[in-house]
């Protein structure tokens, strides 16, 4: 969702008449969109903030915005903690940047926070994406669950769906301009619609198949669904859209049913299970990836291993894996017996070490095969060699001579946890 945000931020500057400065030192204009799901973002920010500071300090005629969770989190102590800040905006206000730089380039205030009458979807502004074949699509803002640990319904607000109408609009355009490759947005993807008014109701699975029946749109991904919403209606959807890719990022977060139910997570290790067998028996290719958090407060030792046994028994193909962080406010932060530092970190590392072992088991499955890639550029790590994704969301470094934005058929000759390793069979398919 940040990611969708900054490619909105940049948009809509460069439709003020401003050029992305190719480093920080050369700016202008310094914006900052945040994050605070975790500690470690918040101290990353510190550090740019007092590089920032530096610069401001040499040249007071720069100007300094801050947006994003951290902002909405910290409003009110935002100027005083960061007196270099000019400016600051939450995610449901990130428009009032662009009016606040016209105010001042007509000598208006700093110090403020911006804010608007309403909420209002970033995917109404400008875009300046990374690369011109994919597209993020933002279906919702929000979110109506209640997890014990999350921020982000504080930050971002209850759930909010956009107009189906509105959605298919922009499906369309972006199909026109090109994009191949769409990724639907949302904190609860497969909630959405649910909020909206009766005569408008149209369910995640009804957008999913509405936006498979658009011309020009090979890819669909969708990001991030919630276990409890996922419906037999939507896996069927996934199932019979032949653009719907075949990867589900389901977010699990523990194995014990006692640490899911402390969570508030609203299902068990049991129904979890359940869940990603019926989806992998109506769709037998997919790819399955997930979230967890080692050290959340009151896990024992018996809870962690049943979240070890659980991607064992899952077999998933990738994970996300954090050490739990205190956020402000959050239930789970007063909760009694808080993990201490020394036993997360032991169980992080448990963790990564098993959730790479069972990734690498399944990538190393695909060698031999024949995947579709799309093409997204040269690899980070070896120029020679191209860079794109599988259908089922898998890197592949490839030797061949496709360009990006191009379906190239890679058969797959070596496999690391993160990674396949191939060749371009040729002819690519159109």
């Amino acid at each position: 969702m940040n990611a969708h945000d900054s490619e909105r931020i940049k948009g809509m500057l460069e439709e003020l008449g401003l050029g992305e400065a190719p480093e920080l030192e050369q700016a202008d204009v310094m914006v900052f969109n945040t994050c605070t799901i975790r500690e470690k973002a918040e101290s990353r920010l510190a550090a740019h903030l007092g590089l920032a500071k530096t610069l401001k300090d040499a040249d007071p005629e720069r100007l300094l915005a801050v947006g994003g969770c951290f902002a909405e989190v910290r409003r009110e102590r935002l100027f005083e903690q960061y007196p270099q800040v000019d400016f600051a905006f939450g995610p449901g206000s990130i428009a009032a940047l662009g009016e606040w730089l016209a105010a001042e380039r007509n000598g208006g205030a700093s110090g403020s926070f911006g804010t608007g009458a309403e909420r209002r979807f970033a995917a109404e502004l400008p875009a300046r994406r990374e690369r011109p074949f994919q597209a993020w699509v933002q279906i919702s803002m929000g979110c109506n669950s209640v997890c014990s640990y999350c921020i982000v319904p504080t930050v971002r607000g209850k759930q909010m769906s956009r107009s189906p109408g509105e959605i298919l609009a922009e499906v369309g355009r972006l199909a026109g301009d090109g994009v191949r490759e769409i990724t639907l947005l949302g904190q609860n993807v497969n909630s959405y619609g649910r909020d909206l008014p009766v005569d408008e109701r149209f369910g995640f699975a009804e957008l999913l198949r509405a936006c498979d029946r658009v011309e020009g749109i090979e890819r669909i991904r969708f990001t991030s669904p919630h276990p409890k919403d996922f419906r037999d209606d939507v896996i069927a959807a996934m199932a019979e859209c032949d653009s719907v890719c075949e990867h589900a990022h389901l977010p699990a977060q523990s194995g014990s049913s006692r640490i899911l139910k402390t969570m508030r997570r609203t299902y068990d290790r049991e129904r979890f299970l359940a869940l990603a067998a019926d989806m992998r028996a109506a769709i037998p290719d997919l790819a399955l990836t997930t979230d967890l958090i080692a050290g959340f407060p009151g896990e024992t030792d018996e809870d962690f291993e049943q979240t070890l046994s659980l991607v064992e028994e899952v077999g998933f193909d990738g994970a996300y894996t954090f050490v739990y962080s205190p956020r402000y406010s959050t239930e789970a932060a007063s909760l009694p017996s808080q993990v201490p530092e020394e036993v997360k970190r032991e169980r992080i590392e448990r963790l990564i070490e098993l959730v790479q072992s069972v990734a690498e088991k399944k990538n190393r499955s695909r060698i031999g095969s024949i995947e579709q890639v799309l093409v997204e550029g040269s690899s980070r790590t070896d120029p020679s060699l191209l860079r794109g994704r599988t259908r089922r969301n898998t890197t592949v470094n490839f030797a061949g001579a496709a360009r990006a934005g191009e379906l190239a058929n890679v058969r797959v000759e070596d496999a690391t946890s993160t990674t396949l390793r191939g060749a371009q069979v040729v002819p690519s398919p159109a």
